[in-house]
């Protein structure tokens, strides 16, 4: 259960923004407007925000899972054991909650016309803007690094290791489970990367704000977006288990069809 627990809960984070959010952005790029109202529009927001932070979040939570289980496996059953990992799940959430509720009272979650998407301002406040980029995407972005470079030189150690009695043990399995939540975290750092580091130079320095090309904001928005598809692919072709489920729903429909 704890390795596939901040899995599930990274997939639930994914699905926020596909289940509300994105239809009401495709509704107001067809009518180029947001016509859902203000309500829809905080409710819209804070949903995506809740995806996005979660998804970092819950991110982190799988790097010091895997970080746990390779380099110190002799304490992983009893740091995560299933009644702490639903604790650790549980805190992910409430912080997402906790990270998120302050934009209603900063009065950041406003509509833009530029990515027909009710999201954070970053132009209400300079300070409020470099906390969200420190606190939601540099300092997670850190602990995972610092996780998987930690578990990426054990790794290369112990296939350089020759003496048999001497190697620890890495399952195939467990190295293709860290390989795809490697990717899902460098996919997410790669696609979110852009508009943190947009947001944070304007608010270092307001003027860039003039400076910085329209289309290149957009452009940065729309990778951030689209990382929430990405995720789904991933699994499917670097997890044979995720694979085989793809294809059996697959099957299924098609034969609902026939």
């Amino acid at each position: 259960m704890s390795r596939n627990a901040f899995v599930v809960s990274l997939a639930v984070a994914d699905l926020v923004v596909a289940i509300y959010p994105y239809p009401l952005v495709l509704t107001a790029i067809f009518h180029d407007g947001w016509i859902a109202g203000y309500i829809h529009c905080q409710i819209s927001g804070f949903l995506m925000g809740l995806s996005v932070i979660g998804s970092i979040f819950n991110i982190t939570g799988i790097a010091i899972n895997r970080y746990c289980y390779i380099c110190h496996s002799l304490q992983y059953d009893k740091l995560f054991s299933n009644k702490n990992t639903v604790c650790y799940v549980i805190l992910v959430w409430v912080l997402t909650t906790l990270a998120i509720v302050p934009n209603w009272f900063v009065e950041s979650l406003q509509y833009d016309p530029r990515v027909y998407s009710c999201t954070f301002a970053q132009s209400v406040s300079s300070l409020y803007t470099i906390t969200v980029v420190v606190v939601h995407f540099i300092l997670p972005i850190s602990i995972v690094t610092y996780c998987y470079l930690r578990i990426w030189v054990l790794v290369i150690q112990v296939r350089k290791r020759v003496k048999p009695d001497n190697r620890l043990k890495i399952k195939p399995h467990d190295f293709r489970n860290f390989l795809t939540m490697f990717v899902v975290f460098v996919l997410f750092a790669v696609c979110w990367a852009p508009l943190n580091l947009i947001g944070l130079a304007v608010a270092v320095n307001p003027r860039l704000g003039l400076a910085i090309p329209e289309w290149l904001f957009t452009a940065s928005y729309f990778m951030a977006y689209f990382n929430s598809c990405l995720n789904a692919v991933i699994y499917g072709v670097l997890n044979n288990n995720f694979r085989k489920e793809y294809k059996r729903i697959v099957m299924a429909i098609f034969k609902l069809r026939c």
